[in-house]
This record gives C-alpha cells, sequence and structure tokens, in this order.
C-alpha cells in the first residue's frame, strides 16, 4: 500500500461536506448527537475521530466506521513518521528452528 503524502485530518472532510451540505456546525452536531464543542473540536483538527464518533459519522454523513477511522490512522501514522527518529532500530532475524 502506498505511503499517502500529509494526509488530510478527517476533521477537514467532515468540514467540507458541511460545507457543500450548507449546513452549520450546529446542526450537525445536532444530528450527530454530540455537543457542538465536540463537533468543532473535530472541524478544527484539535480532536481525533473516536470510533463512537466514526460509527456516529457513519451513520449521519455515510461511508463506513472503518473508512472514517483509517482516514484518522493514516494521519497520525504519517505525523507520527515525521516525529520518530528510526535510524537505530533495525529487523529481527529469526533462528532457525532445530529438528529434535
Amino acid at each position: 500500500m502506498a505511503t499517502m503524502y500529509n494526509p488530510p485530518h478527517p476533521g477537514e472532510l467532515i468540514k467540507e461536506t458541511m460545507e457543500a451540505l450548507n449546513m452549520s456546525a450546529r446542526a450537525l452536531s445536532k444530528a450527530l448527537d454530540v455537543s457542538p464543542s465536540t463537533l468543532q473540536r473535530l472541524i478544527s483538527c484539535q480532536s481525533d475521530i473516536s470510533p463512537e464518533m466514526a460509527i456516529r459519522l457513519s451513520i449521519v454523513i455515510g461511508s463506513s466506521e472503518q473508512l472514517w477511522m483509517s482516514m484518522q490512522d493514516a494521519y497520525d501514522l504519517w505525523h507520527a513518521r515525521q516525529n520518530i527518529d528510526t535510524s537505530r532500530l533495525t529487523r529481527l532475524q529469526l533462528s532457525p528452528v532445530s529438528a529434535h
């Protein structure tokens, strides 16, 4: 699987979807049954999509909950790769198993 270059935070897609539907954050938060502040943190990319939010988004906006979680994972992994020094890490080599 190819690594996406700097994938967007899922909150950006939610914000674009709100704009396409001409929907306010307050209206979408009501549809999702979450507080407006919870949605605001998500669309401003200050909080991550939880499994519970992924389920809510899949029902209200569409796409599977797995897709919402995959978007969050891709975002998190890309940013983690930018901040971790792996230069001293090497793959472990398994020893051949001897026959008894």
